[in-house]
C-alpha cells in the first residue's frame, strides 16, 4: 500500500501538471523541507549530549544513539547544519556547527580511518565554502596528508579496514566518497601528490570492484605483497555476490565526483553505466526507494533504504549535468520521485518526533542486525543536499 500511494503522487503530479508546474510544486516542498529540517536539528541538537555526536535513533525505545568524535558518520550532523543553516539563515545552526566542528578537528590527524572525508570534507569543507578560514584549510590539509597515509602504491588503493592478517589489504566501495578531500586539497594547495592517490584509487576499483553489469562488491580483499586480488565479498549486503543497495549509491556518486573533478571520460561513463544498473534493475520500485540489497531475499518485504535513495537523488542531479543525452532526463526525473517521495510523510518525520532527525527508514548493518529500520545521520545529509541541488538547478 505504502509503495501504490508513492507512485500514485508521483504519478498524478506528472499527469496532471507542467513541467514548470511540477518544479514549483516541488521547489514548495524542498522550501518546507529546508524549514522542516531546520526545526528538527534544534530537537536533535537538544536530544545529544553536548560532548556527543548524534548517531541514530531507536522509535521502538524512544532512545538516541550517540559516537564520539572517530565515529565515520561524525561529519554529517555539522555538515546538515550548514546546510541548513545555508537555506534557512538561521544562526543558532550555524553557532551548532561551529562547536561541533571544534569537537571534531583533532580528527585532522586519525590515520586509523579511511572515513576523513566523510568526516572532515563534509563538515570542515562545507564550512570552509560558506565562511573561509585558515585553520578550516589548515584541518582540511592535514586531513588529506592523514588519508594519503593509507594508500599503498603496490596496491593501488587507499586501506579502508585493518586486518588480523597482515598480508590482508581490505578496501570497500565506500572510499569512492573520500576521494573527494583529496581533489579539493590538490586544487587548494596545488599538491598534485593528492590528486595521484584519488585517481590511483579510483582506476583500481574500476577494474576490480565491479561485475560485468556494473554492480560492485562490497569488499576487496587485495594481497599485500602482489597486489593480486583475493577476495572478492560483502560485508553490509546479503550475499557475497549480491548488490548492497548503499554500497551501488556510494559508487554512483564517487565517480561523478571523479568525472567532475577531472574530466576523464571513463569516469563518467563508469557512473552512467551504475546509473543504468540501479535504474534499469527489475528489484528498483516503482517510487524508486530501494530496498537495503537489490537481491534481498524477501522483497517486497525487504527493509527500504532511504539513505540509499537519497545518495542516489543527490548523484543523479549532480550526473545529469554532464550527460548530454535522453539519460540527462531520465536522472532527473528519478531524482525528483526520490525527493517528492522522501519529502512525503511515509520516509520524512513529523515535527518533533524521529528523535530530531529527518528521514525515517534507514538501513546501516542488515547482516549484523544493527540500524535497521531507523534515523541515520547521512540519509538526513544526502536527502538535505538533494534538495539543495535541485533548488540550485532550477533557481
Amino acid at each position: 500500500m505504502l509503495c501504490y500511494m508513492l507512485v500514485t503522487i508521483t504519478v498524478c503530479l506528472a499527469q496532471n501538471s507542467s513541467p514548470i508546474d511540477s518544479r514549483k510544486k516541488l521547489s514548495g516542498i524542498i522550501h518546507d523541507n529546508f524549514a522542516d529540517g531546520a526545526k528538527q536539528y534544534k530537537v536533535l541538537k537538544s536530544a545529544t549530549p553536548p560532548d556527543s555526536f548524534p548517531r541514530t535513533y531507536n522509535p521502538q525505545t524512544g532512545k538516541s544513539v550517540n559516537s564520539n568524535s572517530g565515529w565515520w558518520c561524525s561529519g554529517f550532523y555539522p555538515g546538515t547544519l550548514l546546510y541548513l543553516y545555508e537555506q534557512t539563515g538561521d544562526q543558532s545552526l550555524y553557532n551548532e556547527a561551529v562547536r561541533m566542528l571544534g569537537l571534531l578537528q583533532k580528527e585532522q590527524y586519525n590515520k586509523g580511518t579511511h572515513d576523513l572525508g566523510f568526516m572532515m570534507y563534509c563538515s570542515f569543507g562545507n564550512a570552509n565554502r560558506i565562511k573561509p578560514l585558515p585553520e578550516y584549510k589548515e584541518i582540511l590539509l592535514n586531513s588529506a596528508k592523514s588519508l594519503s597515509t593509507r594508500f599503498n602504491p603496490t596496491i593501488g588503493c587507499i586501506k579502508s579496514w585493518d586486518s588480523k592478517n597482515p598480508s590482508d589489504f581490505l578496501v570497500i566501495i565506500d572510499n569512492m566518497m573520500n576521494l573527494e578531500l583529496l581533489f579539493e586539497e590538490t586544487k587548494a594547495t596545488g599538491d598534485s601528490s593528492f590528486y595521484k592517490i584519488a585517481v590511483t584509487h579510483a582506476n583500481t576499483t574500476m577494474n576490480n570492484h565491479f561485475r560485468s553489469d556494473y554492480s560492485s562488491y562490497h569488499v576487496l580483499n587485495y594481497d599485500m605483497t602482489t597486489g593480486s586480488v583475493k577476495e572478492k565479498k560483502t560485508a553490509q549486503g546479503y550475499a557475497n555476490e549480491s548488490a548492497w543497495a548503499r554500497g551501488q549509491a556510494w559508487g554512483l556518486y564517487g565517480y561523478t565526483v571523479c568525472y567532475r573533478e577531472t574530466k576523464d571520460v571513463r569516469y563518467l561513463q563508469q557512473a552512467q553505466h551504475i546509473a543504468a544498473f540501479i535504474l534499469k534493475h527489475p528489484n528498483l520500485p516503482a517510487d524508486k526507494i530501494p530496498y537495503w540489497d537489490f537481491n534481498a531475499p524477501d522483497i517486497p518485504n525487504a527493509p527500504r533504504d532511504a539513505s540509499a535513495a537519497a545518495i542516489m537523488a543527490s548523484a543523479l542531479l549532480e550526473l545529469s549535468q554532464y550527460t548530454k543525452s535522453k539519460d540527462a532526463r531520465e536522472y532527473r526525473d528519478v531524482a525528483t520521485t526520490i525527493i517528492q517521495n522522501l519529502s512525503a510523510p511515509a520516509y520524512k518525520a513529523a515535527a518533533g518526533t524521529n528523535g530530531g532527525f529527518i528521514l525515517e527508514h534507514s538501513v546501516g548493518h542488515k547482516p549484523a542486525n544493527s540500524e535497521v529500520d531507523v534515523p541515520l545521520t547521512y540519509a538526513d545529509y544526502y536527502f538535505i543536499e538533494a534538495c539543495k541541488r535541485y533548488k540550485e538547478m532550477y533557481k
